[in-house]
């Protein structure tokens, strides 16, 4: 089974990923890391040279790519359920796992920075926090709260994931 972690910048998924994996025993893939390996640059040269469409184009074939390694963890970025392809090979391929973060917590742990290109700015967060939301917990399976530690949202899944193939 692969699981898929999707969520707002800030929700843990780069954090809660590598804990659910070894708990699992699966290996763990950090999707935005498959679009720099394919594209031979980073995510943000990737939208500062070609644009977010050519980024989600790279993502959308990254996804396909680490849809095929089952069993595995992966991180998604922010935006992939954006793509109506993207939620099918999610739904097709894995268990979609939200992790739900109120926006007063991501507030305090992701900052506006040239190296993020979407949050560069204040007010951005919270833009992307409004167009995102609704579309994460209606499209997950399952939606387990982020807003603790890597080890508690790690367990907080596994119990979910166990009491849904029981």
């Amino acid at each position: 089974m692969i699981v898929y972690l999707v969520g707002m910048p800030g929700s843990g998924k780069s954090t809660v990923g590598p804990e659910l994996a070894r708990r699992l025993g699966v290996p763990f893939v950090e999707l935005d890391a498959e679009v720099e390996r394919a594209a031979g640059r980073t995510v943000r040269e990737v939208f500062e040279q070609e644009g977010e469409a050519r980024f989600r184009e790279f993502e959308a074939g990254a996804l396909v790519g680490v849809a095929a390694h089952d069993p595995s963890v992966v991180s998604c970025g922010g935006g992939v359920v954006l793509e109506p392809a993207n939620r099918v090979t999610l739904r097709a391929t894995g268990e979609v796992v939200f992790l739900s973060v109120p926006l007063e917590i991501l507030k305090g742990r992701v900052h506006p920075a040239a190296e993020r290109p979407l949050i560069r700015a204040e007010g951005d967060l919270e833009r992307l926090f409004e167009e995102r939301e609704a579309l994460y917990r209606e499209f997950a399976a399952h939606v387990v709260d982020g807003s603790g530690s890597a080890e508690e949202v790690a367990a907080a899944i596994e119990r979910e994931l166990l009491r849904w193939s029981a």
